[in-house]
């Protein structure tokens, strides 16, 4: 094995394009992705992050707050995926009040 770091995924048909970031903590941010590295350090530009529900840290809330030109470091970056073609939908496994 080389001495060089490759990364799984292949990024480059994602740069000039809406990306999802999910990071270790928690956080979520969307932006487009303007550039990275072997190490998955990620620039992110007009990044918007989805703010956390204070009673519960692991739902994001529809508040965002506006970041601009951002770098997310690699070893937090847990999830990067495109925005377009993706949508939210119900979750099919939470049981209903009465059930």
């Amino acid at each position: 094995m080389s001495g060089r770091k490759e990364t799984v995924l292949d990024l480059a048909k994602f740069v000039d394009k809406g990306v999802q970031v999910k990071l270790t903590g928690g956080r979520q941010v969307t932006g487009t992705l303007k550039g990275y590295d072997q190490l998955l350090n990620l620039v992110l530009d007009e990044a918007i992050e989805f703010l956390r529900d204070p009673d519960d840290p692991l739902k994001t809330t529809d508040q965002t707050r506006r970041l601009g030109l951002i770098v997310c470091r690699g070893t937090a970056v847990m999830l990067v995926s495109p925005t377009d073609g993706t949508d939210e939908i119900a979750n099919p496994f939470i049981q209903p009040d009465g059930a």
